[in-house]
């Protein structure tokens, strides 16, 4: 099946529903109109409906005609708490909030396989699950529609989805067998001692030096204590003291940082190492250490075999992509639902540097080239085909 062409004649409505959606950005668990507009489409093309998933998550199913796998297919909704500084005319209406990271156009793709698959449903051995999910940015999205059931009746027995990737041009495909991208953690240590006058330490336990050596023994724990072939990196990104006066040494300081790694043991090793050192520390120097780690995410990690029929499909595009592997230590929460279900997730090109679209991800000028859309849709389809449609592989 020509998917390329068919995605190409849906050009004029992907972009024009992505520019609406770019234009009312909404933040995670308040996608209100977007889950409207979302649902209302699914209903229109004649899916099977559920909203409220995990809070504003939106489900629909596409079955087929005759009994075979579930597939699912993620999208999420979410943007980010960004002023926008573009001046295209579908830049964000609301201030302070904008789609700084593609998840409108990842809405946009998967409402666009919808379309294409639905119009192939009496061929469909199967079904197609399509996930909207909210709050992807750091809400924890993934798990709340797992705690809704988003992953029972029908179970998905193939999980795939996407993410525009600015940081490659349109045509080059991302495709990574095995971790893809890491898991996202984040850690909070307070150090406490005993305050004072600036003119008088020798009557205070300053915590302010203790937090300097911890910063310096925590940049050293990857490069001494990581396995330098696992891939991880810990960054300590915010220091805060309990006062701001020049003459006062603070009652405490509060450490904040990150930590990503491409494997759960090496999350649980840091994990122990940030505990370990900041307690060591602080009780060598007479603070109290008090240390918090919130796994926020899990790696991305691509199913073998997944991985292996995905790729022949795309091959079947010949010179409109091209396939390489990419890892990155960016997070993504739809790790949690291919934790259970075997998956590929992988990224399509969306930079162009000619027409200056070069932003990276989260950044007030980030944009896409919208020849992604279509490409994306075509790409996306043809992975769903290859499990539902006996002979609807394929892209040109």
């Amino acid at each position: 099946m020509d998917f390329l062409t068919l995605a190409a004649e849906l050009r004029s409505e992907l972009v024009e529903r992505r520019r609406d959606l770019h234009r009312h950005p909404e933040l995670g668990y308040e996608e209100f109109r977007t889950a409207g507009i979302v649902a209302d489409e699914l209903n229109r093309l004649g899916l099977e409906v559920q909203t409220g998933v995990g809070k504003t998550g939106v489900v629909g199913i596409l079955e087929g005609a005759q009994d075979g796998p579930t597939v699912l297919v993620r999208a999420d909704m979410d943007a980010l708490p960004i002023l926008e500084e573009n001046t295209h005319d579908y830049t964000s209406t609301v201030p302070g909030k904008m789609h700084a990271c593609g998840h409108d156009a990842h809405t946009t793709i998967a409402l666009g396989v919808a379309k294409l698959l639905m119009a192939q449903r009496d061929q469909i051995k199967g079904r197609i699950k399509f996930v909207f999910q909210p709050a992807e940015e750091g809400g924890g999205g993934a798990r709340a529609m797992i705690a809704d059931g988003v992953l029972g009746d029908p179970r998905p027995d193939v999980s795939v989805g996407l993410h525009v990737w600015a940081d490659m041009p349109v045509g080059v495909i991302g495709l990574t067998d095995g971790s893809m991208m890491a898991g996202a953690s984040l850690f909070r240590v307070v150090l406490t001692g005993h305050g004072g006058h600036g003119a008088m330490p020798h009557l205070t336990i300053d915590p302010v030096p203790v937090a300097g050596l911890l910063i310096s023994a925590l940049s050293g724990v990857v490069g001494r204590k990581v396995d330098a072939l696992s891939g991880a990196v810990l960054t300590v990104t915010s220091v805060r003291t309990s006062s701001e006066a020049y003459n006062v040494i603070p009652q405490s300081v509060e450490l904040r940082g990150t930590f990503r790694t491409f494997e759960h043991e090496v999350a649980q090793q840091l994990e122990q190492r940030i505990r370990e050192i900041s307690t060591a520390l602080a009780s060598a120097h007479e603070c109290r250490a008090e240390i918090e780690v919130n796994h926020l995410t899990i790696p991305v990690v691509n199913d073998a075999q997944v991985y292996q029929r995905v790729h022949k499909v795309f091959t079947g595009f010949g010179d409109a992509v091209q396939i390489q592997p990419v890892r990155t230590m960016a997070s993504e929460d739809v790790s949690f639902l291919m934790d259970d279900i075997p998956g590929l997730y992988f990224f399509v090109g969306a930079g162009n540097a000619e027409r200056g679209i070069t932003y990276g991800h989260h950044h007030p000028r980030f944009d896409i080239d919208e020849d992604v859309l279509p490409l994306s849709v075509a790409l996306l389809s043809s992975a769903v085909a290859e499990y539902i449609l006996p002979e609807g592989r394929g892209g040109a």
